[in-house]
């Protein structure tokens, strides 16, 4: 097996409902198909972008078959499969692998704290029932969990987990994953606003929801800090650090919804309780889109 199938910028699409509340499949093909075109070297469906927590189990199928249809082996897919238990998470792992998936993600959520020995058990079991990778996915904003370098240490000793998504939102975390762990530990920045400090503390990629918006800028950021070119790496970065703020603060489903409807493109309904952006709000979008548009434009006649 590849253990470590990703690189570069892993697109999240948003899973876009019909006005009936029910997930607009077909409408959510078109958008895996946008991310795929405009240079995205990988998908990662059933995210925190895509509502994972709000969707039912045949639901989350429908997400899994739809991606992997639509993408159809042009770049590998990393699907989410979290879930409170142990069960529910190898279940849904298990579905993934059955219906093509490259590797899943699996975050621990849990009511309770869960202590390190139980995280370990949990990845322990889910990788046992599993022959493609694992991607530990670290953020205690959305799981309530936060798992330090010596226990994600702990988890990359289990043989199907070989990747981890770091989303604290710290850089120095970064730093010390690469000290401890090693030069060749393949982690990947899932927090938006530290993109470039991501790539330079080791990140062999970024897991974003950008690419639904920008994705050209996402793609020349990475393009250019792999060819070494810093300034204009740093440049790219600046160029769309406003809106990977904004996207973060307001959240992700409701900025990229909102944000591919000023683009011209149906992004679908949200589901309760998640609601639209205010016209205040929506307004502040506009503007960010149209000024990252502006300085792309001017950069590209330069």
């Amino acid at each position: 097996m590849n253990h470590v199938p990703f690189h570069g910028v892993i697109a999240y699409p948003i899973t876009p409902f019909d006005r009936a509340g029910k997930v607009d499949v077909n409408l959510f093909k078109s958008l895996v198909e946008r991310l795929v075109v405009s240079g995205s070297h990988g998908i990662a469906p059933l995210g925190s972008t895509g509502v994972l927590p709000y969707l039912t189990d045949e639901e989350k199928e429908a997400v899994t078959e739809a991606t992997i249809q639509q993408v159809n082996g042009r770049v590998p897919i990393l699907v989410g499969v979290s879930n409170l238990t142990t069960e529910r998470t190898i279940y849904h792992a298990r579905f993934a692998e059955r219906s093509g998936a490259t590797a899943v993600m699996i975050i621990p959520m849990s009511y309770w704290r869960l202590t390190d020995d139980e995280i370990v058990a949990h990845y322990d079991a889910v990788a046992g029932a599993l022959s493609i990778p694992i991607m530990a996915y670290n953020n205690p904003a959305t799981g309530g969990v936060d798992m330090s370098p010596a226990l994600l240490k702990r988890l990359l000793q289990i043989s199907n987990v070989t990747m981890i998504k770091e989303s604290t939102g710290d850089v120095q975390r970064m730093h010390v994953l690469r000290r401890q762990l090693g030069e060749e530990v393949a982690f990947f920045n899932g927090a938006n606003p530290l993109a470039l400090a991501a790539l330079a503390a080791g990140a062999r990629g970024w897991c974003t929801a950008a690419p639904n918006l920008i994705p050209e800028l996402t793609i020349e950021l990475y393009d250019a800090f792999r060819a070494g070119r810093w300034n204009a790496a740093q440049e790219t970065f600046y160029q769309q650090f406003d809106l990977l703020q904004f996207i973060v603060q307001k959240g992700l489903p409701r900025a990229i919804q909102a944000g591919l409807e000023l683009l011209g493109v149906n992004g679908g309904e949200l589901r309760a309780p998640l609601t639209k952006l205010t016209i205040g709000e929506k307004a502040q979008l506009n503007a960010i889109l149209r000024a990252s548009s502006s300085i792309q434009r001017q950069a590209s006649l330069a």
